[in-house]
């Protein structure tokens, strides 16, 4: 089989995993009387992203190959999410938050480091192939989201986006893919263990990487754009959602399919990945995340702004930015932190991005998201517009600083 559609198949598979809940599992935690804890289920993803990725990384650089951890970690994530269902099935809404959100975590806490590891097993994989990563994985790397949004429709589909069952399918997808794994082509560890400090024996030179004033600028912007990241994941589906009290919206489609709404986001996604080269080479590694910042800006503001009546275009426009927002940050970062750092530290490094991004900056703008919603909610009632624009306040004054300070070590050659 062609390797491009081997490397597509497993991103599909991938991002389908996550996508099976990613975007609704706040309309079941709210079902079952755990709208609070909506900021910490998303904050946990987070959390272990802190240290899970690189620690995987270091271990994909130094003693099990990346294609062969991926699938370990994807078996027990899945195992750990069936097992997430399995008591929401049995207790319904008087599931208590310690038994599932523990649960939860341990499956998050074995995916969220296979971000980085199939992003490792593409790169290399096309550098042993003697192909361009540059121009070669955008393409492939669509399929994932692809996966995303199929997992959104088959979920929303079919009833699944207010109950356990949407952890189901994450753990079903898990599994396939963890037997796909072992078709993947093989990617070699470290050969080089003559080290004999704790850093270069467990691979922690990543972290060195903050000497470098250029990186260490890049990986801290990293983790105050990645504060964004998760905001909309976890409080904009139970956002539209929360229209159908109002008569004149009850009945949109918007409302009634919240998930299929928001999963235009991914749509969008799909057709800005396919952009990346282009506006990489016209405009600069600085300037294609500086655009992915301000657009961070317009996707809070537009959510405000909108409502699934007059105000639907809004709602659209902002699904249509977030390919922006996220491709133009996500994608062209993890391909600068590819050519920017040694190729010895190559998984050790994507997993240090994913620690910044996905890791701290989603920790703490999850809990951030959570105080700010909580501290307007009054009666069961959320002022969301208001909401929406500190949110948006918030992006702003990252993409003026960034904009100011940021200064790329060296450009990414497309």
């Amino acid at each position: 089989m062609n390797l491009k559609v081997r490397l597509a198949a497993m991103n599909f598979l991938e991002f389908a995993v996550w996508g099976s809940y990613l975007t609704c599992m706040g309309i079941y935690l709210t079902n079952i009387g755990m709208a609070s804890n909506i900021g910490i289920f998303f904050a946990m993803q987070g959390i272990v992203s802190i240290f899970m990725p690189a620690l995987m990384g270091i271990i994909a650089d130094r003693w099990i190959p990346a294609q062969r951890l991926l699938g370990v970690c994807h078996l027990l994530a899945g195992l750990f999410m069936f097992g997430a269902a399995y008591y929401g099935y049995l207790q319904g809404s008087a599931a208590e938050f310690g038994v599932l959100f523990t649960l939860y975590s341990l499956s998050v806490a074995f995916y969220m480091p296979t971000l980085a590891l199939s992003n490792s097993v593409a790169y290399t994989a096309l550098t042993q192939a003697r192909m361009d990563t540059i121009k070669d994985f955008p393409p492939i790397r669509t399929f994932g989201t692809i996966g995303f949004i199929c997992a959104m429709w088959f979920v929303d589909i079919m009833g699944f986006k207010s109950n356990q069952n949407q952890f189901v399918v994450s753990g079903v997808l898990s599994v396939l893919l963890f037997l796909y794994t072992f078709t993947l082509p093989k990617c070699p560890v470290s050969k080089h263990h003559e080290a004999t400090s704790l850093v270069d024996a467990f691979g922690l030179r990543a972290f060195s990487l903050f000497k470098d004033k250029h990186m260490a600028i890049f990986f801290i912007f990293s983790m105050l754009l990645g504060v964004s990241l998760q905001i909309t994941n976890g409080f904009a589906t139970p956002f539209i959602e929360s229209f159908k009290s109002i008569p004149a919206y009850a009945d949109s489609f918007g409302v009634k399919y919240p998930v299929i709404l928001y999963s235009l986001s991914q749509v969008s996604e799909t057709l800005c990945i396919l952009m990346i080269p282009f506006f990489m080479k016209r405009y600069g590694i600085k300037n294609v995340m500086l655009i992915a910042m301000f657009a961070w800006v317009l996707r809070f503001g537009l959510l405000g702004l909108g409502n699934p009546g007059s105000g639907v275009w809004m709602f659209l426009l902002s699904m249509i930015i977030y390919g922006v927002a996220f491709d133009f940050f996500n994608i062209s970062g993890s391909l600068y932190v590819d050519q920017a750092t040694p190729h010895s530290l190559r998984s050790s490094a994507q997993g240090l991005f994913m620690l910044m991004t996905n890791g701290i900056g989603a920790t703490a703008g999850s809990f951030a998201a959570q105080a700010v919603v909580t501290s307007h909610t009054v009666n069961g009632v959320t002022n969301w517009p208001i909401c929406w624009y500190i949110f948006a306040g918030y992006a702003l004054v990252v993409g003026i600083c960034f904009g100011f300070m940021f200064r790329p070590k060296k450009e990414v050659k497309v």
